[in-house]
């Protein structure tokens, strides 16, 4: 699809009013609303990049009621950038553990699958990040987003005004997508973690570089009506052993946080998150509108797992304009 084309069919998709499935300024279909009525969140300790990861999010997925027995597993990994001097990706030794730890939970294919934002050369940042030795030494496929196949999906949700995104072909194909973020401030939306890394899977051939029809029509509307319409089940393992503070996504400093967070909502497990980063979760824009009814925000809701989350909290600075997050509520 050219730009003319994708014009065209989003001003098509405008015209169509929205429906909703409740009364009152409610941006969703009845059927997008998700949210549970409590959501387990886990936390495991883990200090470095070492042998032991393997074991540690083997456990951390067991924590749930995952079968994957016999199907296609998606691990979403974030991949946007490379520099030597920075942590700037999911680091490939976790990727390599869920690889591993998928397989042996019986998945019939473990598929790594992004769409970088910045970078357009996958061959380099494959490389460059060592991601390509754990697909070669695994020897299962990795599918560049930017340039798979699309299909046109309607949006369950209106914080935008797109209606509709042409999403890969591979999310259609699997049975479970995982996401894997660094756990990161940004620069634009406060942090970035499982619901932000969701737009990696975005097509850049569609809405190009980085991502810019999706920034044209808001960042954090894009991101909620991403998450509110992607048509696979979802999972999430953030790499907080080594995260980033300050002017992140790309050009922050390293945080040590030594910790993984696994969940099946995304919303408690990215609230969980910040809460380790001392971030007030329900001060990010995007989080508090997903929490209206995608996942749980508030800490009575969210069953915490595994470790307490007060000792491993680290004060992730942020940007100053960004200060406000830092107003914790509890």
């Amino acid at each position: 699809m050219n730009r003319r084309q994708f014009l065209k069919a989003t001003g098509a998709a405008a015209t169509v009013p929205f429906l909703t499935g409740c009364e009152g300024d409610v941006r969703w279909e009845k059927g997008a609303y998700i949210k549970p009525p409590r959501s387990r969140v886990a936390i495991l300790a883990i200090e470095q990049y070492g042998n032991s990861l393997r074991d540690t999010i083997m456990r951390g997925i067991r924590m749930f009621p995952l079968d994957v027995r016999s199907k296609r597993v998606v691990l979403k990994p974030n991949l946007v950038e490379f520099d030597p001097q920075s942590v700037i990706n999911t680091h490939p030794a976790v990727i390599e553990a869920a690889v591993d730890s998928f397989k042996s939970l019986g998945a019939r294919e473990v598929i790594v699958a992004e769409g970088p934002g910045h970078r357009r050369d996958n061959e380099y940042l494959l490389s460059a990040s060592g991601l390509y030795d754990v697909i070669k030494e695994h020897r299962i496929r990795y599918v560049d987003l930017n340039n798979d196949d699309v299909r046109l999906t309607k949006l369950r949700s209106s914080f935008t005004n797109l209606n509709q995104l042409y999403l890969p072909e591979t999310l259609y194909n699997a049975d479970l997508l995982v996401t894997m973020p660094k756990m990161k401030t940004h620069h634009w939306a406060g942090v970035t973690l499982s619901l932000k890394n969701m737009f990696g899977v975005v097509p850049g051939s569609v809405y190009g570089w980085p991502k810019n029809a999706l920034h044209w029509a808001g960042l954090n509307g894009s991101i909620v009506d991403i998450n509110s319409s992607l048509p696979i089940p979802r999972f999430a393992i953030v790499d907080g052993i080594v995260g980033m503070e300050g002017n992140g996504p790309l050009q922050g400093h390293a945080k040590k946080a030594g910790v993984l967070v696994f969940g099946e909502d995304l919303i408690a497990v990215d609230a969980t998150a910040a809460r380790l980063m001392k971030i007030e979760p329900s001060k990010v824009k995007y989080l508090e509108m997903a929490g209206r009814f995608l996942g749980n925000l508030g800490l009575e809701q969210i069953e915490q797992i595994g470790e307490k989350l007060e000792p491993y909290q680290q004060d992730f600075r942020v940007l100053e304009n960004f200060s406000y997050l830092k107003k914790l509520i509890g």
